[in-house]
């Protein structure tokens, strides 16, 4: 496993000889690509090349000096970052609001992906669990103090859930500025209830999996049902199905990887 930083993000990077494709991890709303590293060194993962990055904002990677990146800079900043790669085309996981980078990214920059396993991303506000209680502050109030309130909140839950528990410890490292942009914009895009259809529309083909019964809403459940966007339970499991039930998330992560054209 290589580290390092590039392009304003710390990454992480798992690179065999001869690799059957590239997956491309995106991690949620005030976390980083820590908690998807207890998936990386598995030997089920070890034909594909992996890429694991912390955005702009969050995790080890640097804050920004200006204004925090919009959901769709960041997907942006991806695209731009996979193009100075010279990698062709991607598998995109994305969970939570990395399922929404994820789709953006596809949207935006079509070329760049080839599928997206979408794990537990907002498809409408009774997924923005976390968003929402940072939207009710103004920037200032959640720098000076709301930031500091949810985390301890987070904390206190993690002592008997271990997702959260990691949660907290991403968040520690997250800046406050992009944890509120991203909520926002998390709020505004989940308002429209449209990211299911828009998943379906795309030219690339996808698969969501949703954390049950903890995860993903009843609402939006039905609104990727009545897009027909296949969903894959994953249970029982709350929003973080990659920690709560590893392994058999990793099967059926396997079972989708080597079920993709060659």
């Amino acid at each position: 496993m290589i580290h390092r930083h590039e392009n304003g993000m710390f990454v992480r990077e798992w690179a065999p000889k001869n690799p059957e494709g590239v997956v491309l991890f995106i991690h949620g709303l005030g976390e980083s690509g820590l908690c998807f590293e207890h998936l990386l060194m598995r030997s089920e993962l070890a034909d594909h090349r992996l890429l694991v990055p912390d955005l702009p904002g969050y995790g080890r990677s640097p804050w920004t000096e200006d204004d925090a990146l919009s959901l769709e800079e960041q997907a942006d900043h991806l695209a731009s970052w996979l193009q100075h790669l010279h990698i062709p085309r991607v598998i995109v996981l994305g969970h939570s609001m990395g399922g929404v980078v994820a789709l953006l990214l596809a949207e935006r920059h079509p070329g760049l992906v080839s599928f997206i396993i979408d794990v537990d991303g907002n498809k409408s506000p009774a997924d923005c669990v976390f968003s929402s209680q940072a939207a009710r502050y103004e920037l200032r109030d959640f720098v000076q103090g709301g930031f500091d309130t949810m985390r301890n909140t987070i904390f206190d839950r993690g002592i008997e859930d271990a997702a959260q528990r990691g949660y907290y410890v991403s968040l520690r490292l997250s800046d406050p500025r992009a944890y509120h942009r991203n909520s926002l914009d998390l709020m505004e895009i989940s308002e429209t209830e449209t990211m299911a259809g828009r998943l379906a529309k795309l030219d690339n083909p996808s698969v969501y999996i949703a954390g049950v019964p903890g995860g993903v809403s009843a609402h939006s459940r039905q609104l990727l049902q009545g897009a027909k966007v296949p969903i894959r339970d994953i249970s029982p499991s709350g929003h973080w199905p990659f920690i709560d039930q590893t392994e058999d998330f990793l099967s059926l992560l396997v079972e989708i990887l080597h079920n993709q054209p060659r």
